[in-house]
Parts: C-alpha cells; structure tokens; sequence
C-alpha cells in the first residue's frame, strides 16, 4: 500500500474517532501530519483522494471540511448491493462470504479486547434474541441476530472493521431475516436451538478469552446456515419440479 494510501485509512479513522461532523473544519496540514506520522506531501495526497470521493471539501483560505457524516460513508457504498438482494435472493450468498471473511477477523480481535462493558452488550443481545425467539417475534430474534453480531464487531475495537459492520448492518439485518424465515420454515426442528447453541458458544469464546474458539466457532456457524439454505433451495426446487409434472396438462385451444 503507498503511503498516501495508508494516510487515507489513517485520516478516516482520525476524523471517524475525534467526532468529527459535516460542516466541522479539520486541524491544519501541520496538526494533521503530525497526528498521523506522515509527511504533509503524503497528508495533502491523502486529503485529494478523500475530496474527490466526496468525503471531504477544501475552501480556498479557510481550510479542510467534513463533507459529509463518518457514520454515512460505508453505507453509500453498499446501497447498490440492497438492490441486487432484492432482485435476486442468490446474492444472499455473496453476503454470507462477506460475513465470513469480516467476522473471522471482528470476532477473533474481540476475544482479544472485549472490555466488561463490551461482554455485557453481547449478553444482552443474545438474551434478546432467545427472548424473541421463544416469543415466536421472528423480526426482532432477526434483529437481535444482527445486533448481537454488530456488539461483537464493536468489541474488535477497530475503527475500520466497525465502521464496515455497520455500514453492512442493513443489509446483513435484511439477509438474517430472510435466512432465518427460509431455514425456519423448511428446515427440522432442531433448527432454533442449533443457532441458539452457536451463537451462545461464540459469546462464552469472546467472554472467555479465546480468539481461536470464538474464530473458529463464527466459521462453523455461518458454514451452517449456508449448507442449511442450499438444502432449503434445492428442496424447494424439487418440490416446483414434482408441482409441475403433476399439474395436468392445459387443454388445446382452438377449432
């Protein structure tokens, strides 16, 4: 990565950790470069890339501006992936990979830096969710999922990573939703407390400590829901094939 690449990422999480907000003026070039540990040739390239994506603006002889809320930044750049889901559900899959390289890394940080607060909120979101579930509210156990998945991610304690998740947490509420309504409905029974016994297992890995565990505990997991709604699909296809051949055939029209 070239220097003025890493100053972006590093200027990001700057302006992401201090607060800033649209309209507020960032420190001058020197204050920047010096925070950062990078030349101001480096810091000006950086601040270039970032005005040209629309994340900053520059004001002849008043400064450097936020254009535009740190908390909006990730999200502009999935809005298109809602469309796809929308329009087919097989992204869903691309989704769950996604999930599996971020959470792999989110949950692993997380063991490693959970703070009691930290492990405390994945408590709570996880009794939510068994709440929820019990009560039959499939929207708010599919809420609660997300919630519980964005805790850890924010237990990482990496600005980037957090700011990803939550950037994705629409779109990644909308596919648990959906994945949670298919494998529900077409699935065994024992469907409920396998999740429930997963997530459960990658919350005591966090609490307890342990980065391979809970690592290898969030891989076994969403392994499981994607083996789980292939073999949704697959028996849903079978099922329109067998309705097709017993429909009778339609009568010949005409003289």
């Amino acid at each position: 990565m070239r220097i003025s690449d890493q100053a972006v990422h590093q200027l990001l999480a700057l302006i992401q950790a201090g607060g800033f907000q649209a309209g507020q003026r960032l420190p001058s070039e020197r204050s920047l470069a010096e925070q950062l540990g990078v030349s101001r040739t480096s810091l000006r390239e950086a601040i270039q890339q970032l005005i040209s994506q629309g994340v900053l603006s520059s004001r002849v002889g008043a400064g450097t501006f936020v254009q535009s809320p740190a908390n909006h930044w990730p999200q502009r750049s999935v809005e298109p992936l809602a469309a796809l889901i929308l329009s087919d559900p097989q992204y869903r899959y691309d989704v769950l990979e996604a999930r599996v390289a971020l959470e792999t890394s989110t949950t692993w940080h997380a063991a490693l830096r959970a703070t009691p607060e930290d492990k405390d909120k994945i408590r709570r979101c996880f009794d939510l969710m068994v709440e929820h579930q019990q009560g039959g509210d499939s929207e708010r156990s599919a809420q609660a999922d997300a919630q519980f998945h964005l805790a850890i991610a924010e237990a990482s304690h990496n600005l980037v990573l957090v700011q990803v998740m939550r950037g994705l947490f629409d779109l990644v509420l909308s596919t648990v939703a959906q994945n949670r309504r298919l494998m529900f409905i077409h699935d065994s029974p024992h469907t409920v407390p396998r999740l429930t016994g997963q997530h459960e297992a990658l919350m005591q890995a966090i609490v307890d400590g342990d980065p391979e565990r809970a690592r290898a505990v969030v891989g076994e997991h969403l392994d499981y829901v994607r083996a789980t709604l292939i073999q949704t699909d697959e028996d849903t296809a079978r099922r329109e094939r067998a309705a097709r051949l017993s429909s009778p055939p339609h009568a010949p029209t005409g003289p």
